[in-house]
């Protein structure tokens, strides 16, 4: 799996202020303005978390570097991947948050369901547009995570049984787990705000 994916949240509102074909287009160019100091050199290096952005922007949007996956859509991959395998041998409750909140995400490996009509239906416009949920589907899955979390850990004995296939490039149950608990924070930080989540690959 060469794709790679860069999960920005951001301020529906501030996007809405110009047409459908600019939006993913202010985004990207408000990501990339490195000539106004939107990366903050000084902050330090963290291994996962909530990248320090500023510029004249950086009040609309923010980026997270997903633990551990390098940017690489891999991760997210194995994840459903792992996920088809255990669904079956999950409580319904565990069973029907998860697939919610990974049909949301990302689907069979690829794009999840999104709310890409916001951004246009032009795909030279929309260009590695992998996902977009607007502040309402944001706070439909931060609902999900938040009734899958405290199940979560009863997957771990089915998961080591049940993940048959994988040929262990993916790590284990905490592996796993971590992933969705990281799109957990990025979930609610938008839901928290109002805002939207994008994904983009490069």
């Amino acid at each position: 799996m060469g794709l790679d994916i860069t999960v920005v949240i951001a301020d529906w509102a501030w996007l809405g202020e110009v047409p459908e074909r600019e939006r993913l287009l202010r985004l990207r160019d408000a990501w990339y303005a490195d000539e106004t100091g939107l990366w903050d050199d000084d902050a330090p290096v963290v291994r996962g978390g909530w990248e320090r952005l500023r510029g004249p922007d950086a009040a609309f949007f923010a980026l997270y570097e997903f633990r551990d996956t390098l940017g690489s859509f891999a991760p997210h991959f194995w994840a459903t991947h792992h996920w088809e395998r255990l669904r079956d041998h999950a409580d319904p409750p565990l069973r029907s948050g998860l697939d919610a909140l990974l049909l949301g995400l990302v689907r069979d490996g690829g794009p999840g369901e999104t709310d890409r009509g916001f951004f246009g239906d032009d795909p030279k416009i929309s260009y590695g547009l992998l996902l977009a949920r607007s502040p309402e589907g944001v706070r439909e899955l931060a609902a999900s995570w938040a009734d899958v979390r405290p199940r979560l850990d009863g997957l771990r004995e089915p998961f080591d049984v049940y993940r048959a296939g994988s040929g262990g490039r993916s790590g284990g149950f905490d592996a796993f787990a971590g992933l969705l608990t990281e799109w957990g924070h990025v979930l609610t930080e938008a839901a928290g705000r109002g805002w939207g989540v994008v994904g983009l690959s490069e």
